[in-house]
């Protein structure tokens, strides 16, 4: 129930916004259209009662001037020439008006696919300690997907409007603003003076390391991500331009393509400065020699952590240390590639 009220708090919050944007893009038809009704109302008010036909109030004359603008006016036609001018002149006028600037000010406002852009940058500026995805790709398409489902709330930036990915994030709820992620204004459309992070994720290093640089200079705390090809370059911008986290993409795929070739079961793997660390499953075999073994004693011996142990569907994250192994145990160990190797070799004996 919050949610959703937050979500329509923003949304209108997001229309508010995006009608003062209008209405500074068609102020002038609208001004103009607004006094020929109120000038002309008053000047029919002052010729009508000075012909003595009646007496008319003010509002009544507007409204006379508003119905002649649509044909339908709603006092009889006079006999006097410079009050029938006003039957002839005022359709001419009030209709060109409307024509240049209110129906499309009518259209804009009610139909928002006509005018993406504007939407998007209108609903990015509800958001507040958002984190930007500079470049929406396939790579930030995963990590915009991710974040989401970890209840982060994300703006998008792209370059591309026809970006493959571009309408799936779209779907997803999350705005995207349409522009060059390296132009400052650009950035404040994307909120990055109110958000708590910008990652960048185009393909390019000197891109990436120029969008971080005009964004610090915008907002001098914000965190950043750095996507960088070279890890030695990524490392160097890190220190020197004191961006906290650093990615080298060669870094982030050799796990991936080390897990590939290798037979352990790794589920995961990642860097941690030079050391690659690896989360992976093993199931304790019959005639294993990790059989009898106590948890404490086998993490003390080959350095490393069971971060979940699971035996008759029962599954425990944080094991005893005493818990002794048995076969057809799972578990879920936190190690490096060499110490898999010697668990591999123990859970499989006479295996070369």
């Amino acid at each position: 129930m919050a949610l959703r009220t937050r979500l329509w708090r923003r949304y209108l919050v997001a229309n508010w916004r995006d009608i003062r944007v209008l209405l500074g893009q068609f102020q002038v038809p609208l001004i103009l259209f607004a006094a020929s009704v109120l000038l002309g109302g008053m000047l029919f008010d002052l010729l009508y009662t000075h012909a003595a036909l009646r007496e008319m109030t003010y509002v009544e004359a507007v409204y006379a001037i508003f119905s002649m603008i649509f044909f339908g006016a709603s006092v009889p036609f006079p006999e006097r020439w410079y009050l029938q001018a006003f039957f002839f002149v005022m359709p001419i006028i009030g209709l060109g008006l409307i024509a240049q600037g209110v129906i499309n000010f009518g259209v804009m406002l009610f139909n928002k696919s006509a005018r993406e852009d504007e939407w998007q940058v209108a609903i990015a500026s509800t958001y507040k300690e958002h984190i930007i995805i500079a470049g929406i790709g396939r790579l930030g398409y995963r990590i915009v997907q991710e974040l989401l489902a970890s209840g982060e709330e994300v703006v998008g930036i792209e370059i591309d409007p026809q970006g493959e990915f571009v309408q799936r994030v779209m779907a997803l709820k999350a705005p995207v603003i349409f522009g060059d992620a390296t132009h400052s204004d650009v950035l404040r459309q994307a909120g990055v003076e109110r958000a708590s992070s910008l990652i960048t994720c185009s393909q390019n290093d000197l891109t990436n390391l120029e969008i971080a640089l005009v964004a610090r200079e915008l907002r001098p705390d914000i965190h950043i991500v750095l996507r960088m090809f070279d890890h030695d370059m990524g490392q160097k911008m890190a220190h020197g331009f004191n961006i906290k986290t650093a990615f080298s993409t060669s870094a982030l795929a050799a796990p991936a393509f080390a897990r590939a070739a290798m037979r352990a079961d790794i589920i995961h793997a990642f860097y941690v400065g030079d050391h690659l660390l690896n989360v992976s499953e093993l199931q304790i075999n019959k005639g294993s020699s990790l059989i009898g073994r106590e948890v404490c004693d086998l993490e003390s011996e080959l350095d490393f952590s069971i971060i979940l142990h699971a035996r008759n569907g029962q599954v425990d994250m944080h094991p005893a240390p005493h818990t002794v192994l048995e076969p057809g145990d799972q578990l879920c160990v936190f190690a490096s590639l060499e110490v898999l190797n010697q668990l591999r070799r123990l859970n499989h004996p006479g295996a070369t």
